[in-house]
């Protein structure tokens, strides 16, 4: 037993020592191919990787080819199951290198996008800044000293029965208007401006600058062409005048057009505990019986021509509470005087009438009708031009 036992392990040393010489021969070739893989090209790169995998499993045959001699017992042992179980790892790491590769490119996709987006939002906004900056440059402000003429082609004679100076009125209330009544001796302390219209699908003439699709007589949902319009263009001009302007364009006319004063009210109302105004104007085109050849109009200087506007002043002789409808009256005449000096014939006689028409909102509250039906919304964008003037002219006054 003793021999035995001598002889198995001389064995075993001379197999140790014929593996540990392969094993130094092997590492001498890995090093020396690893030495040179800066200076083999991309092909050659290929070779050295099928090479280094082949001595690798080699080293590996050998190792288990001793050990296999020197340890029967070594072969006896079920490798097939290691073997799966690595197999299972790899597949698992794998999947999880997969899976982790793929949230990395949704991460830089997400992070690419959202840039882009920002960029975009950006460039976006410079645009709009750009825009608004260059339509505010581009606005023409009135002129004055120009030449001013009635020009309207078959006129609807003109109708009133008071006069206050170069103010002419048409009363159809049954109240005697004293000369304290007229005299415009009013001081504008709070000269917010606010804009809104009852009547937000009144439309014009169509013409090749404003076509459009009617959805009624005179009438059109689409805003661009409508006197909606023509309000935000009082309100570019009076903002490029220096005031605070609150311009809403809420229908109150669509999908029905009766109860439109009880919304446009409901408008003013909530508008107002924000945006506090005592210069409230409800802007609506004139409907004088929906004439297409009536077009008041005036030519002022050589090459403008504006629509006629038409103040309507409301009162209480309707039965509604209106305490101070006399005070909008007074501020109608302030601002028709002026118009008159710098503009005369822009305005036609006020109209003072017995409904409230939601007047009793502000103190300088009115509606100004801007054109009729025969008139062209151009038209009526002039318009807008000259009434900015008069409006900067009385409240720097005040």
């Amino acid at each position: 037993m003793f021999n035995v036992a001598v002889l198995r392990l001389k064995d075993i040393t001379r197999y140790l020592f014929g593996i540990v010489i392969t094993i130094i021969i092997v590492m001498l070739i890995a090093k020396y191919f690893t030495s040179n893989k800066n200076s083999i090209s991309t092909p050659e790169n290929k070779t050295e990787s099928k090479i280094s995998k082949y001595v690798q499993n080699i080293k590996t045959n050998i190792f288990k080819s001793g050990i296999s001699q020197t340890l029967p017992t070594f072969s006896s042992l079920d490798t097939s199951k290691v073997e799966e179980t690595q197999k299972i790892e790899n597949k698992n790491i794998l999947e999880e290198l997969l899976v982790s590769e793929i949230n990395l490119m949704k991460q830089l996709e997400n992070t690419s996008q959202e840039s882009e987006n920002a960029q975009n939002e950006e460039t976006e906004n410079n645009n709009t800044q750009n825009e608004t900056n260059n339509n505010q440059e581009d606005i023409e402000l009135a002129q004055t000293g120009l030449k001013t003429e009635v020009v309207t082609n078959n006129p609807i004679a003109e109708s009133f029965n008071v006069q206050y100076g170069n103010v002419k009125i048409k009363n159809q209330t049954s109240y005697t208007l004293t000369e304290e009544m007229l005299t415009p001796d009013i001081t504008i302390e709070n000269k917010n401006i606010l804009m809104f219209h009852t009547h937000s699908c009144e439309s014009y003439t169509p013409s090749e600058l404003f076509p459009y699709t009617p959805t009624g007589n005179y009438r059109t949902t689409d805003l661009n062409f409508t006197v909606t319009r023509v309000g935000t263009e009082l309100e570019t001009q009076l903002k490029k005048y220096g005031y605070s302007t609150y311009h809403d364009m809420s229908y109150h006319d669509y999908p029905a057009y009766n109860g439109s004063y009880t919304k446009s009210l409901q408008t003013v109302e909530t508008i107002l505990q924000t945006f506090p105004a005592d210069i409230i104007i409800d802007l609506h085109r004139d409907a004088i019986g929906s004439r297409p050849d009536y077009a008041p109009t005036v030519k002022i200087g050589d090459n403008d021509y504006a629509a006629q506007i038409m103040y309507v002043i409301g009162t209480n002789a309707g039965g509604l509470n209106h305490p101070n409808w006399n005070q909008n009256l007074k501020f109608a005449i302030k601002v028709q005087q002026k118009a008159e000096e710098m503009y005369p014939g822009l305005f036609k006689p006020i109209m003072l009438t017995e409904s409230r028409y939601n007047q009793h909102t502000g103190k300088y509250a009115s509606i100004m009708e801007i054109g009729s039906t025969g008139n062209t919304l151009e038209q009526c964008l002039t318009s807008m031009k000259y009434l900015a003037k008069v409006l900067d002219e009385v409240l720097k006054e005040s």
